[in-house]
């Protein structure tokens, strides 16, 4: 699809052309801490830098501080001490709507009272832009997420889906060089979950424009992000390609959160991991007993327990499971490949 937009900065308005367009979102976070009244640190020191042009994910469990640090971007909350920069101009101290950002909402926050062209064109008109302009702008922007044709109904009239679409022209209308997300997602239904997840990837690559998303899904953050950021008590636990944290995850946090492993202390007191599609049955090796068994739809997950009480996943095949069926109480040994082993900082 090709469209016409135009990116507003500090020089004036230039019109450009979808793919044509140069990659605007560069993101520094220079020792950045975030304490809150009566000494609670919800980001600490944080040292965080974002290609411009990227799709970033901040992911990790409540509290962690990434939608503190999503709110520290927008302007919505301010750093204690630290700094941000937003394509080499630092932002502190700016007001949200002087950024270059735009936050969509999880909650979306359509005005019911009005169109869909006038919620698409109100934060326009809060800064005096003409009715033509602001209209023609809200237009271009609907094109962009295919809902003009939905242009004059009323935000009661549309799905789910569509909300999320407005929502989203609606961020993208003020042309930021970074759109925020926080947690966009979670309201919707796995299927359309999808759906919209696949179009939030095109319309980053087509914009160019960063998108810092914010959420708990592991599933969300391998599917969607260049890069992403898992962070942990207001630091950042480990960040890389998703293949990099899933595959190489350095801690056993990591490891743990992201999913899909095991970790195991080793007879020499090594600390190690390994995917759980990569762990197998054996003749010898690790002692465990069956807890559990169920249908994955690609296969079947077997959960185990160790002699210590710890838990073990192992992700079969169901052709490997048939070969060597398996039910709760059973005795196994568990075994894998060395080269399928990853160290973990923080063993003993």
């Amino acid at each position: 699809m090709e469209f016409h937009w135009e990116i507003a900065d500090l020089h004036g308005t230039v019109p450009i052309r979808g793919p044509a367009a140069p990659a605007r979102g560069a993101i520094e976070f220079a020792a950045v801490t975030k304490r809150f009244p009566g000494g609670a640190i919800a980001v600490d020191a944080l040292d965080l830098r974002i290609r411009a042009g990227s799709y970033v994910c901040l992911l990790g469990p409540s509290g962690c501080g990434k939608t503190t640090t999503l709110r520290l971007l927008a302007g919505h909350e301010h750093p204690t001490t630290g700094d941000i920069l937003l394509d080499d101009a630092n932002i502190v101290g700016l007001p949200p709507a002087r950024r270059g950002t735009a936050m969509m909402f999880q909650s979306y926050a359509l005005f019911p009272h009005l169109s869909v062209l006038d919620n698409v064109a109100f934060s326009l008109r809060m800064r005096g832009t003409g009715k033509a302009d602001r209209h023609a702008r809200a237009h271009d922007a609907l094109r962009l997420v295919e809902m003009d044709t939905y242009a004059a109904r009323m935000p009661a009239q549309l799905s789910g889906g569509q909300q999320q679409r407005v929502a989203l022209a609606r961020a993208l209308v003020t042309n930021p060089a970074t759109l925020l997300l926080d947690e966009p997602l979670s309201a919707l239904d796995p299927f359309l979950r999808g759906r919209v997840r696949a179009e939030l990837k095109r319309f980053q690559r087509e914009l160019q424009i960063s998108f810092v998303h914010v959420t708990h899904s592991q599933d969300e953050a391998l599917a969607l992000a260049d890069h992403v950021v898992l962070m942990r008590a207001g630091r950042i636990e480990q960040q890389g390609t998703p293949e990099e944290i899933f595959d190489r995850p350095r801690t056993a946090f990591a490891a743990r959160f992201m999913g899909g492993h095991n970790v195991f202390t080793l007879g020499d007191g090594r600390l190690v991991a390994v995917r759980s599609d990569r762990t197998q049955f054996a003749a010898a090796g690790q002692p465990a007993t069956v807890t559990g068994v169920e249908y994955t739809g690609t296969g079947f997950g077997v959960t185990l327990a160790g002699p210590g009480g710890e838990e073990f996943t192992v992700a079969l095949t169901e052709a490997a499971l048939h070969a060597r069926p398996v039910a709760p109480g059973d005795p196994v040994h568990l075994a894998w490949d060395e080269a399928d082993t990853r160290p973990l900082e923080g063993g003993a």
